[in-house]
């Protein structure tokens, strides 16, 4: 018997089951409701740092319950190797780079997503979903002249959650608040929040300027606004009342999730989950200090695990594992020093957070979008591991089919067969982006255009992918990376190049230099 064979009989799954006219006595009512949808989506978590995924030197039980009881993907993909273009991807079903604004994004940038565009929230919400949004969001808010001390729209409300408690950009920019539904969070109308990144306020102390002021040392980038003594990107005067604090920010996304599921549990719901961790600035809790041994970023990964199995355990103490598909995945790769020294370098040890990738975060090459990728739902995803291409601009498309929707997007594939472990190839091919650059991943092939500029990040230390020769990479065989077979197989080249154009047109691939900002 087919898998989806098995859905109809057991198992709420694709459009097919919940449209069929199916007798009752063959599907109870209990079996027609539509799943929950949870999404759990890590910041900057390379493909080797889980023990799943092979690391050794950190344990990553509650992650490795995901990956070992339902699917765990070896070429999943985010579609950018940066935070905001996948975010936006991920949520639109739309590749980044057809967006030109989709790039990293100041705490002041206006909302990138367009109210009027489809979104994964917003089609299930047409299905009779719940949405909900918990953690990080970076995808910008407002019109781009913000008063975070009135009502802030465009929100993540206006493009199809119900409810929202946010970051606006990331831990280590300002504005260091939390947004709910809209609103920042203990905000006192006596104590106005203004924030700039264009210069600083009068008499306001920096990272630059005043480093005795500060807990944590910059390394790049990271020297305007002390909070919580560390220094941030952008300026923020005021709002003292409700800043966060960065050691407790873990527990406190967990409870918001935690009273997302208690509260919805009659279903159906849609939780993205967005956990800011492994990102810098590293601050785990003093319960996790010490405790991986390489420092602060090890310290956040294992944090992150325990949050992950604490909602977990809350999925099941409600009763809702069964009726619930969980997507765990990541927004880009890994990097070690971002911004700080955190010995997140010189503690690093035998870990390797690419693993056998090449590349990292901002990359081109593997290690930039290769993530890890799991999707569980118990009862109903039998354990496995699968080689086939699948990426997160496909979640509008494959949940659309998962729920009865006739919703897509543009560049969302319908790899719902693959989710559920049935088909084993997924996608044939895929544009993927780093820092507005773009590559072609078409079956086991890689290519990769020429790029001017630099072939490193000093700052960081890794390799972007930038040659002003073609690269071309057999994965199946080469999956570091190590051998160009551009000039050893123009024939394969030549293919690859015509399905990239298809895809992408005639771009001017002469990207000069990779600005982080």
């Amino acid at each position: 018997m087919s898998f989806k064979s098995k859905l109809l009989l057991g198992l709420t799954g694709a459009s097919l089951f919940f449209n069929c006219s199916s007798p009752k006595e063959e599907v109870a009512d209990s079996e027609v409701k539509k799943p929950n949808i949870v999404i759990i989506y890590m910041d900057d978590l390379g493909y080797g740092d889980l023990s799943s995924y092979g690391a050794t030197e950190l344990s990553t039980p509650n992650m490795d319950k995901l990956a070992n009881g339902g699917i765990r993907f070896t070429n999943g993909y985010a579609s950018s190797a940066t935070c905001t273009p996948s975010r936006y991807a991920l949520l639109t079903g739309v590749y980044p780079w057809r967006n030109a604004d989709a790039k990293i994004l100041p705490g002041t940038a206006p909302l990138l997503i367009s109210t009027s565009q489809m979104t994964v929230p917003k089609m299930l919400k047409g299905q009779g979903y719940e949405t909900g949004v918990v953690g990080k969001w970076h995808l910008g808010l407002g019109n781009g002249d913000v008063d975070w001390n009135q009502h802030i729209s465009p929100s993540p409300n206006e493009v199809g959650f119900d409810y929202s408690y946010i970051m606006a950009a990331t831990q280590d920019r300002v504005p260091t608040v939390y947004i709910e539904n809209g609103n920042v969070v203990n905000l006192d109308p006596n104590d106005p929040i203004e924030v700039s990144y264009d210069k600083n306020f009068e008499g306001e102390p920096t990272g630059k300027d005043n480093p005795e002021l500060t807990t944590m040392k910059w390394h790049h980038g990271h020297n305007n606004s002390i909070v919580n003594g560390i220094p941030r990107i952008g300026f923020m005067k005021g709002g003292e009342a409700a800043k966060w604090s960065d050691v407790d920010m873990a527990d406190h996304f967990l409870e918001k999730a935690q009273s997302y599921v208690k509260s919805h549990k009659e279903g159906p719901f849609f939780l993205y989950y967005a956990f800011q961790q492994p990102h810098v600035p590293r601050t785990p809790h003093p319960r996790f200090e010490g405790k991986s041994g390489m420092g602060p970023r090890g310290d956040v990964i294992l944090e992150a695990d325990w949050m992950v199995g604490e909602f977990m355990k809350t999925l099941e103490d409600e009763g809702l594992l069964e009726n619930t598909l969980i997507i765990f995945t990541s927004d880009n790769g890994p990097v070690l020093n971002d911004g700080y020294y955190d010995d997140a370098v010189e503690k690093i040890g035998n870990h390797t957070p690419a693993g056998a990738l090449r590349g990292g975060k901002y990359s081109l090459f593997e290690a930039g979008t290769r993530v890890p990728f799991m999707v569980y739902w118990k009862g109903k995803i039998q354990p496995q591991v699968s080689d086939a291409l699948v990426c997160q601009v496909d979640f509008l498309s494959s949940l659309a089919s998962l729920t009865g929707s006739t919703d897509t997007a543009q560049d969302s594939g319908n790899l719902l067969s693959a989710f559920m472990g049935e088909d084993k190839v997924g996608r044939s091919e895929l544009i993927l982006e780093a820092t507005g650059r773009t590559a072609l991943r078409k079956d086991e092939w890689i290519m990769i255009p020429p790029y001017n500029g630099a072939a490193k990040i000093a700052s960081v230390n890794i390799e972007i992918g930038n040659d002003k020769n073609y690269q071309l990479y057999n994965l199946s065989k080469d999956i570091g990376q190590a051998d160009n077979l551009a000039e050893s197989n123009p024939e394969k080249l030549e293919e690859m190049i015509a399905a990239y154009t298809a895809i992408r047109g005639d771009v001017n691939s002469k990207v000069e230099d990779v600005v982080l900002k």
